[in-house]
């Protein structure tokens, strides 16, 4: 991670951590840096970059800094308006944008804000753009065999210009629905778009395929994202499923890369289980490449033993849809993700997806004719015990050779029958210590062997 951007973009409090300068310096960036590669290609035309923004009132800040800083650069700026990331991605690769900008925090509070970048391919920007970028805030910007405090400004005829283009949101609208394998007709579904990015999407998408569509919190204000709706918070749509009588709820996150979802029951299916529920129908089906799901290290021990029964592999990243996708492309693998949602379904996208992941979902459960409850049934998900501890260094504390022996053994006493799991925070002074086992008495002391073990030591810091 750099300087200002994390593993999904720069994110901060609007014109706290991130503010509209940075904004704008981003953009002129953007719109000078590609232009320059198109020329030194022998392209006589300005760069081209699309922009998508979620429902929080400072996005339209950012927008406008962006675009005031790409058009005063040179480039043009195509403004999809609020919609989703992945709809960016997808719109960016189709229709050969230079990049693509997201303007969201995904799940973070209204005062919150990020900017997350797409290469031309729909992908998270490379790590040595990414560093560009960061020197060029800083003032200290060197490329091209040349150092720059600042670019150039465009002139005359080379000043860039905005470009509405809500048709290519509308045309990501359409992609959708034809990945609709199935009629939904006779489902009723309730989908919580979280008052964010999906609200003028998704209801769109499956009345489109027949479902009775039942939506809550699809009301914008530009400060209700994300507050007691979506994905995390989804005890909203349980509730509305179990009352309503609904066959399934899908709940997405501030914009849309993530989906959870609910069983006709109102039981929680989460990313866990929806890799559960679709690699299986992928194997069943031959789909399966490489017969491996993507996981990360986060991912449940019960979600092992029920790809072992089926005779499915996996691969475990870091924690990050960053590295799933990344380790998918490497190795040739069709689905991946996080217990948080973020699925990725390699053959239709770049990125996590909610719409598109509800659109899978519901193609199983019409194919199989089950429920989702019934399709989920098979993964029993292990009690865990996760505690985050606050320490003075997190490498001291790791590499302690009494936490070291403490986590050993906890291992040893678990065998085959659970797993430990201790890591640092990539983002706070924090280490984590998680234990999942057969019982949460279990999870519970062996968690506390370990943590009594750094507090022991005096890692430990309140």
């Amino acid at each position: 991670m750099g300087k200002y951007f994390g593993t999904d973009g720069f994110r901060g409090e609007a014109n706290v951590g991130l503010t509209a300068e940075h904004a704008f310096k981003i953009g002129r960036f953007l719109g000078w840096y590609y232009g320059e590669l198109k020329r030194m290609n022998g392209q006589d035309e300005p760069a081209r970059i699309v922009i998508g923004k979620d429902t929080r009132r400072s996005s339209y800040m950012f927008e406008y800094s962006l675009v005031g800083g790409m058009t005063a650069s040179g480039a043009d700026a195509y403004l999809l308006h609020v919609t989703t990331t992945p709809s960016v991605s997808y719109v960016t690769r189709v229709d050969e944008f230079d990049c693509g900008v997201m303007i969201s925090a995904s799940h973070n509070p209204y005062y919150d804000n990020g900017i997350k970048l797409l290469n031309s391919a729909g992908e998270k920007m490379d790590e040595e753009t990414i560093a560009l970028i960061e020197a060029y805030l800083d003032g200290e910007l060197e490329i091209f065999g040349k150092k720059y405090k600042d670019v150039p400004f465009a002139r005359k005829n080379h000043i860039g210009c905005t470009v509405d283009y809500v048709a290519g949101r509308n045309r990501y609208v359409g992609y959708l629905i034809s990945q609709g394998m199935y009629s939904f007709r006779g489902k009723k579904i309730a989908l919580d778009c979280a008052n964010g990015a999906a609200w003028s999407i998704a209801k769109a998408v499956f009345d489109a395929l027949g479902a009775q569509t039942h939506v809550i919190n699809a009301n914008p204000d530009g400060f209700n994202i994300n507050r007691d709706a979506g994905s995390t918070h989804i005890e909203g749509l349980q509730k509305y499923v179990v009352e309503n009588g609904m066959d399934a709820g899908f709940a997405y996150d501030g914009d849309a890369d993530r989906c959870l979802c609910v069983d006709e029951k109102g039981n929680v299916i989460n990313g866990d289980g929806i890799l559960y529920i679709y690699g299986s129908y992928m194997k069943e089906r031959g789909k399966l490449l490489e017969n491996t799901v993507v996981t990360t290290v986060m991912s449940n021990f019960g979600l092992y033993k029920a790809f072992d029964k089926l005779g499915i592999g996996y691969a475990k990243t870091a924690v990050g849809d960053k590295y799933v996708y990344e380790y998918m492309t490497k190795n040739g693998c069709r689905i991946g993700g996080e217990q948080s949602g973020h699925i990725i379904f390699s053959k239709y996208a770049r990125t996590g997806d909610g719409v598109l992941t509800s659109i899978k979902m519901m193609q199983v459960m019409m194919d199989k004719k089950k429920t989702l409850s019934e399709l989920a049934a098979p993964l029993k998900i292990y009690p865990q015990e996760l505690v985050n501890v606050r320490v003075a260094s997190k490498p001291a504390a790791q590499q302690d050779p009494d936490v070291q022996a403490a986590v050993a053994r906890v291992a040893a006493k678990l065998g085959d029958s659970g797993r430990i799991l201790v890591r640092e925070s990539g983002t706070e002074p924090v280490i984590r210590v998680m234990v999942e086992a057969e019982s949460q008495e279990i999870c519970d002391a062996y968690v506390g062997e370990v943590v009594d073990t750094i507090k022991a030591k005096g890692h430990a810091v309140e």
